[in-house]
């Protein structure tokens, strides 16, 4: 029976790392648009509810049966839902085979741990929309009903289809209870509301009004690198079907100036910084002109270059034999990888240059960004060009009108007691 009940558990702590992963960008775009800040409390509340969610839908769903089980023979009283209110005190009656004792009618009842267990099941629902989204009894009530009829209609419609019949009952006792649950955890989570300090003072007492976060720069760059990538890939093979192998050549450079240099010129950011609410400026808070957009391009595509040059020229000097590198490339765990560069040492030792040069020119340009006193990087040192944030969704306040803005010299470190707006 523990195992039963540890099951789901452990499935839902396999699937949170490469689910958290998954949702790393889109949550960070959410936060920095929304708070302009990425605090530890507020990832650590989010990703909790995340992993909350997915713990409370495995145990509604997992174990799954076997593929080999007829489910609609060896569970045919599910079918059939169970619309009356009430039948939960009928199995707890019946578990209890008659007998009015503690023990039979609550310590030893399966029926009423069943119902205890649904209580508490969205009962943590009801504590996060108190605690991280400071609603009211009537919304956690309404979230409760909306998780308890998804996980219900999960279970009705045999995991949406997957298996011909459900092989758990729905029923409307366990919708009711697990509906309480949420209230009695919002309930609940009074006292400790008024202890924990509230999620947006946090962070503002961490929001600085005159540098733009590195993680909200860092972000927008991987954005821009990837929206480059795809529309390089999607030009490239419109540019190979009309006018052959040869003219794909000038695409990388082409779509790299009009992502990093005419995009900008015109609208004033990157696709990546206009998501991130962040837009560039000369050191006077002006729009950078096309030589220093240039300037700053040309030093964020220097080390992809590079890379390209040491690719270039280690792969076809070392006589790598291209089967043994898709090898290596393919290798889904070491011994695979092993067994392939065991196969052509000096080609797989070629293959991997790259990478691990690009790792090293990675962590070598975050410690220049964190080393220097304004924590710029080596394309806005050269060029110039600064990041702006504009005003978050939810700003209370800001270093202006137009919000902060990286800029150098101690004319700009005034005291985030400045730069309060009043409150709307």
């Amino acid at each position: 029976m523990t195992d039963v009940y540890l099951l789901p558990i452990r499935t839902a702590a396999l699937i949170f790392p490469g689910l958290a992963l998954l949702m790393f960008v889109p949550t960070a775009v959410v936060i920095y648009r929304r708070h302009g800040v990425m605090t530890r409390w507020r990832v650590l509340s989010l990703y909790g509810g995340v992993y909350y969610a997915l713990t409370a839908l495995c145990l509604t769903i997992v174990p799954l049966p076997s593929p080999s089980v007829d489910v609609c023979a060896k569970y045919p009283s599910f079918v059939d839902p169970q619309f009356m209110p009430g039948s939960a005190f009928a199995d707890i009656w019946k578990e209890a085979h008659h007998r009015v004792t503690f023990n039979a009618l609550v310590l030893g009842n399966s029926a009423v741990w069943q119902t205890v267990f649904n209580l508490f099941l969205l009962l943590p629902l009801g504590v996060f929309v108190r605690i991280h989204f400071r609603r009211g009894l009537i919304a956690a009530t309404a979230a409760g009903f909306a998780g308890s009829l998804l996980f219900e209609l999960t279970q009705y419609t045999g995991l949406w289809g997957l298996y011909a019949c459900p092989y758990r009952l729905f029923a409307v006792d366990d919708l009711i209870v697990n509906t309480a649950g949420a209230a009695l955890g919002w309930a609940a989570a009074g006292p400790l509301a008024r202890v924990l300090p509230d999620l947006n003072t946090l962070d503002d007492r961490a929001l600085d009004l005159h540098k733009v976060p590195f993680g909200r720069r860092l972000v927008a760059l991987l954005l821009d690198m990837t929206g480059a990538a795809l529309l390089t890939g999607a030009v490239a093979g419109l540019v190979f079907l009309a006018l052959g192998a040869d003219a794909v050549l000038w695409v990388p450079p082409v779509v790299w100036v009009l992502w990093f240099v005419m995009v900008p010129r015109w609208s004033g950011a990157t696709p990546g910084k206009h998501v991130l609410l962040v837009k560039l400026v000369t050191r006077s808070g002006g729009r950078p002109g096309h030589g220093a957009l240039a300037l700053r391009a040309a030093a964020l595509g220097l080390p992809f270059a590079v890379l390209r040059l040491i690719a270039g020229a280690t792969l076809p000097s070392a006589g790598a034999d291209p089967s043994a590198l898709i090898e290596i490339a393919g290798g889904v765990g070491y011994r695979d990888v092993a067994y392939a560069m065991a196969s052509d040492p000096v080609g797989g030792l070629a293959m991997l240059l790259a990478p691990v040069a690009c790792l090293a020119l990675i962590v070598w340009c975050v410690r220049a960004v964190h080393r220097h006193p304004q924590g710029l990087g080596l394309h806005e040192t050269l060029s110039g060009v600064r990041n702006k944030a504009l005003p978050h969704t939810t700003a209370r306040r800001g270093g202006g009108p137009d919000g902060p803005v990286e800029m150098e010299g101690p004319a700009h470190s005034a005291s985030p007691e400045q730069g309060r707006l009043p409150r709307h």
